[in-house]
Formats: structure tokens, sequence, C-alpha cells
């Protein structure tokens, strides 16, 4: 009890596993990208301690390996800037925001913590670069980094619904 943000870290996780219990969620079938954001969203929360804020406008099932390789590669880069987040906002709290269009899939992460100057990241750091930027263009897709020193960071990640 000496340790609020370990009891609000604890109640949360509980919160999540008693609604599941009680009402079912259909997003928590398998092989939901909804129910993969929720869930990387839940993982990072329960190891950095940090409130991850999730919303999500429709859903979809990968079809074939090549869909599922595709939203793989956007979940993971989503777990990363929201790792990313939680290790360097300085913020307790972080939004992901995802949308399936008509197009595409969108999905942003956004902390309003310290904010950083993309340009100024050293080579070697390879969480943005690699982890999230390689990870979506080389299935097709786009990222935008929007930060601004002292007002926070937003990662926007854009997959297709088609191609490769």
């Amino acid at each position: 009890a000496g340790r609020p943000e370990d009891v609000a870290r604890l109640a949360r996780s509980q919160e999540r596993e008693l609604r599941a219990w009680l009402f079912g969620d259909p997003a928590t079938e398998r092989g939901s990208l909804a129910a993969a954001l929720r869930s990387v969203g839940a993982e990072v929360e329960d190891a950095y301690g940090i409130e991850v804020e999730i919303i999500t406008v429709g859903d979809l099932r990968p079809d074939n390996t090549r869909d599922a390789k595709r939203w793989s590669a956007l979940v993971g880069a989503t777990r990363e800037a929201l790792v990313n987040a939680a290790k360097h906002s300085g913020e307790r709290t972080v939004d992901v925001y995802g949308e399936i269009t008509d197009d595409e899939v969108e999905v942003y992460v956004r902390d309003r913590g310290i904010g950083f100057d993309p340009d100024a990241v050293d080579g070697d750091r390879h969480g943005l670069a690699q982890s999230i930027r390689h990870r979506v263009e080389s299935r097709g897709g786009t990222v935008r980094v929007r930060s601004t020193l002292g007002r926070g960071t937003e990662i926007g990640i854009e997959m297709p619904l088609e191609g490769e």
C-alpha cells in the first residue's frame, strides 16, 4: 500500500481480467487486430507501470500469411512506440488510437511528455529506426514522427489493407 503506482498497475490488470471474465470481449478472439493492440498495451502497462489508454475503431483479422505479417509488423511497431514512451517521455499515461478505414489501418501512439528532436537521435539507437520505421516500411506502410520538446510525441503508423 506504500507504493501507489504498483497498486494502480495491479488494479488495472485485475480490472482487465475481471471485465474479460464477466462480459467477454469479442475483440479478444484469436487473430483480431484490436485484441492484439489491447494485448501489447496491457503488456507494456504491466511491464513499465504506466497507463495505456487504447481506443480502436473497427477491427479485422488477417486473411492470409502476408496479411498476418503486415499486422504483426504494425503491432510490433506499436509496442515499440509504447515502450519508448514509457521509458523516455516522463509521462505516466500514453494514448493509442487505432482505426481501420476503407484503405488502411492507422495507429497513433501519443504521449504528452518531454518530447525530442527526431533528427538528433543517435544512429546507434535502433528503437525508432529499426523497431518502428523499418518494420513498418518493409511491409509497405509509413511512419510519421511528430515531436515537440516539452509537448510530447506522436508516432503515426499507417499500413495499407492491400499490397506489400
